[in-house]
């Protein structure tokens, strides 16, 4: 991939982290301190961990970790929409929250791995 592409991806890739982090300090907040089910906290604060653990890797844009963590933060898009829907306020607006935040760290994702996606299909087509 040549050095243009590079610097085109960058952006996507610090957009990434940053939309990663925010939805992993946003999961960590709200069960903890924002709006738990429970007083006091719930043990839903523990639906942070998979997101904290993809941080690394998105930091250091690995395309695997991107592709994984990109299918991951569906669930998360997916229990946005439900809390948003059902949840009371503060809740509710938390879940839209995590709608934005999963779908920009999607996008942002997309964005980034679609360059070496093509590039790989390009590259096995020129092989075969």
């Amino acid at each position: 991939m040549n050095s243009g592409s590079r610097a085109t991806g960058a952006p996507a890739a610090l957009g990434a982290f940053i939309t990663l982090a925010a939805l992993t300090l946003l999961c960590l907040a709200w069960e903890w301190k924002l709006a738990p089910l429970r007083p006091g906290g719930s043990a839903l604060v523990l639906k942070a961990l998979p997101l904290a653990a993809a941080l690394p890797g998105v930091l250091r844009r690995r395309l695997y970790t991107l592709q994984w963590a990109s299918m991951l933060v569906l669930l998360y898009f997916a229990e946005g929409i439900v809390r948003g829907l059902t949840d009371p306020a503060p809740g509710n607006l938390l879940g839209w929250i995590e709608v934005a935040l999963a779908l920009g760290f999607f996008g942002c994702a997309l964005t980034y791995v679609a360059p070496f996606k093509r590039a790989a299909r390009r590259a096995k087509r020129e092989r075969a």
